[in-house]
């Protein structure tokens, strides 16, 4: 079958889905954590119950992770809806309401849906669309990832016979106009990188898809391979033919089981089209991919360690040069870029380099993804220009802080990111302005931070990762980061001395100079931010042995105010799992310091109408009763 009949039959299978009434609901791993597959089994069977045969498509992430699971009735003769934190205990309501009926059960609604432009879809209501700009991102949620008719009916694999007609040089050539720069996190230029492999000797060639994502609160990769996997193979194939390499691999990690799944699908469905295989659209050029699994090491991520992990051999970064555009996998030339790297590359050769350099700013073109998590209202995925502030990204697209509270910082690149506190809230997102305020893209996770967070202990948490994740291969990273979370460990405890903090700053230059790989040399970023921004927590902490977020266990204690205490409540008493509270009926409770663990159940149990158990810092001075500031709830 020639692509001009496939794509045919694939568009008059989607003007047909586009034509009648259907539904998408999010069935990404984060719409199934919440419960979205409770929600399409509970639409089967109100469906069946009500003869209709309305289809249910499973789409993937559509970014708003914090409303999952999401459910988009869309109505070819009326207005499209869509609806957040659906249950199954809703589906009859929206079933008789506005599938079998015509109320659009607005009650339950988040607001409409609409195709956009540039193949992207938003809901209106939500102010947060203003602002974002999706490249990457524009087909996620909106197609069956597992039906490469949808993709292709969409516009894709389009390009590739595009791009089998050009030159290679062609090809480079426009990726170098586009400025684009690899999206893993060190922002070398694409062009570069696939010139290198293209002029270097050997064969064969071969390219790898790196999606060993292991950054704690990122999932951006996952989400473009479970949501849109023939956008990422089509643009390894695209690289393919413009270097001269005949296999890729995608190296995925284990824990990514539905990505896998999804990839699998697709590239069994790309090559019983002839979009893979030995003879690509009658071209004579041949590419094949398969997935690599890898085992979950961080340190899997450098690109040196990811190649000797796939070889077999324990997964260690090697000094450079060779590159691996000289001397890769099996010592042959091979490309290695990010998911979403080879997500832009499509859209690149379809629509000129114009189309990417015309967004962005002068060194960082195009666009950035991140995932929001932490204290933010708006929890998920978000795409924007780079040059976008923080503020905006926090304040307008993630809706602000949770509980009121005040923004205190966000890490910014995974967990070798740093730490900006609010000073830097209007400094704009790109590869050259977040290294110059002591961070780094990365590969886009964004934890917010709130008052309630201690960044002290926020550096510790994050240098515990990196210790324990590092390969141990050279010095600097495998002493050097135990030494550097030790003196954290002293610091949080209370044990530390001011010339501690010397140090500390000492070692992390020293580790970050000393170090083979980028995790080693990223690894102090923490510490170094949380020291340059946030030095009085520090200080505070070593000298007053005071915690002002109430976060290190060794210098806070918990109280229960007596004239706060309803003596007939025995909560506190009965959830401590160290009997460590005293007191029975009729008594006021009070807490054994030497048993109490500083868990804080009884301040999560005791109920808000007395609010008889606070948390205090410094330990030395408790409160008289009556006379101290309540904590309130955690």
């Amino acid at each position: 079958m020639s692509f001009a009949a496939i794509q045919d039959r694939a568009r008059s299978e989607w003007e047909n889905l586009q034509g009648r009434t259907h539904m998408l609901v999010s069935a990404a791993t984060c719409g199934r954590a919440a419960g979205s597959q409770d929600v399409i089994d509970a639409l089967g069977k109100e469906l069946a119950r009500h003869s209709l045969d309305v289809p249910v498509i499973q789409v993937g992430c559509m970014e708003l992770c914090y409303a999952d699971p999401l459910v988009i009735i869309r109505k070819a003769d009326s207005l499209s809806v869509a609806y957040a934190n659906v249950t199954p205990e809703i589906v009859p309501r929206l079933v008789e309401g506005y599938i079998a009926g015509e109320d659009p059960c607005l009650e339950l609604a988040l607001g409409t849906y609409e195709e956009g432009e540039g193949e992207t879809a938003c809901i209106p209501e939500l102010p947060r669309y203003e602002h974002e700009l999706r490249l990457v991102l524009r087909r996620c949620g909106r197609i069956d990832p597992e039906n490469i008719d949808h993709y292709i009916a969409t516009g894709g694999y389009s390009v590739l016979e595009k791009a089998l007609r050009m030159s290679s040089d062609d090809i480079i050539g426009e990726l170098e106009r586009s400025g684009l720069r690899g999206r893993g996190g060190a922002g070398f230029p694409t062009s570069k990188k696939w010139e290198q492999c293209r002029k270097a000797e050997g064969k064969p060639k071969y390219v790898i898809c790196n999606a060993d994502e292991g950054d704690p609160g990122a999932f951006m990769d996952r989400v473009v391979l479970e949501s849109d996997p023939h956008q990422v193979i089509e643009g390894m194939t695209i690289a393919g033919y413009a270097i001269g390499a005949e296999r890729g691999y995608v190296y995925v990690r284990a824990e990514y089981p539905l990505a896998i799944r999804r990839v699998r699908i697709a590239l069994e469905q790309a090559t019983e089209l002839g979009l893979l295989g030995d003879d690509i659209l009658g071209s004579g050029f041949g590419f094949n991919i398969e997935i690599a699994a890898g085992a979950g090491a961080f340190v899997s991520g450098e690109s040196t360690a990811l190649v000797a992990a796939m070889e077999g051999r324990r997964s260690e970064p090697r000094t450079r040069p060779p590159r691996l555009a000289e001397a890769g996998l099996w010592g042959k030339p091979t490309l290695l870029n990010n998911v979403k790297t080879f997500a832009y590359i499509p859209s690149i050769v379809e629509h000129g380099a114009d189309w990417l350099a015309s967004s962005g700013t002068e060194g960082s073109k195009g666009t950035a993804v991140f995932t929001l998590a932490g204290k933010v209202v708006s929890s998920g995925l978000a795409e924007v220009p780079m040059g976008t502030t923080l503020r905006r990204l926090i304040y307008d697209i993630g809706g602000g802080i949770t509980g009121d509270r005040q923004f205190k910082a966000v890490q910014i690149g995974g967990p070798s990111g740093g730490c900006l506190p609010v000073s830097l809230l209007d400094s704009p997102i790109d590869y050259d302005s977040l290294r110059e305020a002591g961070s780094m893209m990365g590969s886009g996770g964004m934890i917010v931070m709130d008052e309630n967070n201690c960044m002290v202990d926020a550096a510790r948490y994050f240098l515990d990762f990196s210790t324990r994740e590092s390969c141990g291969k050279c010095t600097m990273c495998r002493l050097g980061t135990l030494q550097m979370l030790r003196i954290l460990e002293d610091i949080t405890s209370g044990r530390a001395k001011l010339k501690d903090m010397d140090r500390l700053l000492q070692l992390a230059e020293d580790v970050k100079d000393g170090s083979l790989c980028g995790l080693g040399r990223t690894a102090p970023n923490p510490v170094l931010t949380t020291l340059r921004y946030f030095k009085d927590e520090y200080e505070a902490h070593i000298r007053d042995k005071t915690c002002a977020a109430r976060v290190c266990k060794d210098l806070i204690v918990y109280y229960i105010l007596p004239d706060r205490c309803d003596r007939a409540c025995e909560h506190c008493v009965l959830t401590c799992p160290t009997e460590a509270i005293k007191g029975g009926k009729g008594e006021s409770k009070v807490i054994d310091q030497e048993k109490c663990t500083k868990c804080g159940t009884c301040l999560d149990v005791c109920p808000p109408e007395y609010d008889a158990v606070v948390k205090l810092s410094p330990v030395s001075s408790l409160p008289s009763p009556g006379k101290t500031e309540r904590s309130g709830k955690r």
